[in-house]
């Protein structure tokens, strides 16, 4: 006969128990959960005590559904939590249960346990669970991930209470034992990554947020706070300093928005408490798990990795139009590690504008994404976090690595063009190639870069009148009255701002193309800024087109990318530059004597 673990109940009771007690179920209950998923409260025996303060997680439910889990059958209890409720009972939470001899197998109930109900102020069998307030609702059932279907009874405030400690009444708990199920926990963590303030406009309002990541012994979790919350903390947090932070909701992690290796995520509310802690010496800097950039090749497109690496070049920044007809910044940065080989790296907006490259510092990105761009590349997002000479032995190894040997290797790319495809700058063609390669003629677009020269400039619709907004480049209608409305804000303005769509034909030696070039690269071939255009074109048409006229036959490095579309039942290529600089004529030089090399090679 299976033998049960005695005095496991009491212990469970006592919220000492650990995992791996082998119990009796005696019984099992169904509880309506009204709108949400029903509930299983269950009465567990050790031998000598019963208890049925067991409530199954709602990923459980089918082991009750289809009788596995069933009155008389033996199980070994694999993982569970406990709450304290405010009347003092305690609840234990089954999140992973074992039944290693069915219900069918065992002949009736085993030994004559009785109900343990000391430290309670009822009985256990006397205390039914509240059924009049709706449950949440259910998410996936990932193993080991809880529900959030429990009763909200199990999750109400305890009385308040002047704080007397850091974290108030609670206690301590360490991130990885945070759940929907707790009421009262208050955690010490260091913040690694602040997100800027972001806003939005719709129409049920205006609205901003702002997003941390804050790490301790024993994890790491994301944490957003939404507009009063934001003018609250966000300048009080700052990144790298630790914090007891309490009276937070707690929610399964949306994992399209966040790499926190966390199934929960915490938000803000009005009654959140964020406190600064001057003992903080135990609490890790940052939790990462760095890929080698070599290993780069064999992790699948998309993939949130942590890297590291010596920088050892660095881009100028610059602006870019998005496909929303949004400015935002970018640089690229080259990473080098002791395998030898080089990645790219693309900062964007705050990052990129104030990274400083100088003294090839050792450069550490948690949560970058992989991206098959030009073979295989990184790009940090504004969730990532990037640490400049991190205070890690990782870093160390590589600074003394980097300055022994590793600053006389050139290293191997893994940001290469393979095919005419890809980004970076290095996929040189003349403008034939375009054509003879059937660049842009695949499922994605191609890119290319090229030296030619501006042969004529069609300054017809070249300007036109945008929304004022920062984020917002779309056209405004004239409403003849002093004010111009954006469709796309659904507001109206007194005033507007230039932009420029510019169509251009360029040529080299061989060929020649149309190219369009938007706000940035027209500005760059121009030499003028939109604001400026648009004032001449109302007050001064001559000098206006003096300004297009000194444009032509200018050369260029260009940078475009082309792809086949069809508007009207034909198709044909459209090029769009994408960055546009002065020909640096030692560089060009270089690459003319190298190719010169190869050709007399051959």
């Amino acid at each position: 006969m299976t033998k049960l673990s005695e005095g496991a109940i009491e212990a469970l009771s006592n919220g000492t128990g650990g995992n791996d007690a082998v119990l009796q179920c005696v019984n099992i209950r169904k509880i309506d959960g009204g709108n949400g998923p029903a509930r299983f409260r269950v009465m567990m025996s050790d031998g000598r005590h019963t208890l049925s303060s067991f409530m199954l997680s709602t990923q459980l439910n089918i082991m009750a559904e289809e009788n596995r889990l069933a009155p008389n059958c033996i199980c070994v209890l694999k993982k569970h939590v406990t709450n304290m409720l405010k009347d003092g009972r305690r609840i234990v939470i089954i999140l992973e249960i074992d039944v290693i001899k069915p219900a069918e197998d065992v002949a009736g109930k085993i030994g004559e346990p009785t109900p343990y109900t000391e430290g309670q102020t009822k009985a256990p069998q006397s205390a039914p669970v509240p059924e009049s307030r709706p449950p949440l609702q259910p998410q996936n059932r990932n193993e080991g991930e809880l529900n959030r279907g429990f009763n909200r009874d199990f999750g109400k405030k305890a009385p308040s209470a002047v704080p007397n400690t850091p974290g108030g009444t609670s206690k301590v708990v360490p991130i990885a034992s945070l759940n929907p199920y707790q009421s009262k926990w208050t955690i010490r963590a260091r913040v690694t990554n602040k997100s800027t303030i972001r806003t939005w406009s719709n129409s049920r309002g205006d609205g901003k947020l702002f997003s941390m990541e804050v790490v301790d012994e024993s994890g790491e979790i994301r944490v957003t706070g939404f507009n009063q919350e934001v003018d609250k903390f966000y300048t009080l947090i700052e990144v790298g300093k630790v914090y007891y932070i309490s009276k937070c909701s707690l929610k399964i992690a949306n994992k399209q928005y966040t790499s926190v290796k966390n199934d929960y995520e915490m938000t803000f509310s009005g009654e959140s408490t964020v406190i600064p802690c001057d003992d903080s010496c135990d609490v890790p800097m940052v939790q990462c798990d760095f890929v080698s950039i070599s290993d780069l090749e064999n992790r699948d497109k998309d993939a949130i990795i942590d890297v590291i690496g010596v920088c050892k070049s660095v881009e100028e920044v610059t602006r870019i139009t998005t496909k929303s007809n949004r400015e935002v910044t970018k640089r690229t940065l080259s990473l080098m590690d002791m395998s030898g080989k080089v990645v790219t790296v693309t900062l964007w907006g705050e990052e990129a504008e104030k990274f400083d490259g100088s003294g090839q510092p050792i450069v550490a990105i948690k949560g970058a994404k992989l991206s098959d761009f030009g073979g295989r590349s990184l790009s940090a997002s504004f969730n990532s976090t990037l640490m400049i000479n991190p205070d890690i032995p990782e870093a160390y190894k590589l600074r003394g690595w980097y300055d022994k040997e590793g600053h006389a290797m050139d290293g191997q790319s893994l940001t290469e063009l393979k095919g005419g495809s890809g980004g970076g700058n290095t996929n040189w063609k003349a403008l034939s190639d375009v054509k003879t390669e059937h660049l842009g003629h695949g499922d994605k677009a191609d890119y290319y870069t090229c030296i030619a020269t501006i042969v004529y400039l069609r300054k017809e619709n070249c300007l036109y009148q945008a929304c004022p907004s920062q984020d917002c480049n779309k056209k405004v209608v004239d409403q003849q009255n002093g004010m111009y409305r954006c469709e796309k804000c659904d507001k109206e303005f007194p005033n507007f701002k230039y932009r420029l769509i510019l169509s251009a034909n360029i040529a080299d030696y061989g060929d020649n193309q149309w190219v369009t070039c938007f706000q940035e690269s027209a500005e760059a071939i121009l030499g003028q800024n939109a604001a400026y255009l648009g004032q001449l074109k109302d007050s001064n048409e001559t000098a206006f087109d003096e300004i297009f006229q000194q444009a032509n036959f200018n050369t260029f490095v260009f940078r475009n990318r082309v792809k086949l579309e069809t508007y009207n039942d034909e198709s044909r290529i459209k090029a769009t530059v994408m960055d546009v600089k002065p020909v640096d004529h030692k560089d060009y030089s270089k690459r003319l004597i190298m190719n010169i090399r190869k050709l007399a090679a051959q």
